[in-house]
């Protein structure tokens, strides 16, 4: 319901770049996309319409009614950032099994600043055999930018596979390959 809303207030400002990057026929993947603020949450859905993503987010975020409804309604679940359990890896595992897409903030925090990525999202891919697809969010970052009608981007990268990836330097290897590929993404579209 929070999504047709917001479709139907912003689809017409949001522009999406290479969305036919996303797997066609897929049994389920992670896609990770940068951070800065709350709309990229909002941007990355819709830009993925009508695919549903599965959001990975802290558990702060359910904390009151209000923003357990809200981040519930997003399709967001909590992840203990302090202390992870095994819940979270379960969680997207079986969501990614049941064909779903998992969206994961690499770099756990909101941030302007390029700031180092946590490997939640190789486990979780390499775990469950599928891959992980790169995006970018570009546009405001606060409410008063939407009111002034700033222009929205999603940008796709191409899928990163992680079945020849196993060790710890491994997953450092692909990390950089998001990296790399969100600085890439970022001066797509300008």
């Amino acid at each position: 319901m929070i999504m047709k809303i917001f479709l139907g207030i912003f689809v017409g400002s949001i522009r999406t770049i290479g969305k036919d990057n996303l797997p066609k026929q897929h049994n389920g993947y992670v896609v990770v996309c940068t951070h800065r603020t709350w709309l990229d949450v909002v941007a990355l859905g819709i830009a993925m319409y009508p695919t549903t993503i599965y959001y990975m987010a802290k558990k702060e975020l359910f904390q009151s009614k209000f923003t357990n409804w809200l981040f519930t309604s997003l399709h967001a679940f909590p992840v203990d950032r302090e202390n992870p359990g095994p819940s979270t890896l379960k969680i997207p595992q079986k969501l990614i099994k049941d064909g779903k897409v998992v969206g994961i903030f690499p770099s756990g925090t909101r941030s302007a600043e390029n700031t180092s990525l946590k490997r939640g999202a190789f486990v979780i891919a390499k775990r469950a055999g599928v891959p992980i697809v790169p995006a970018v969010y570009k546009g405001p970052t606060s409410l008063k930018g939407i009111i002034k009608r700033e222009k929205i981007k999603v940008v796709f990268g191409e899928p990163i596979d992680v079945n020849d990836y196993d060790t710890k330097e491994d997953a450092e290897v692909v990390l950089k390959q998001i990296q790399d590929t969100f600085l890439k993404l970022e001066k797509m579209g300008d």
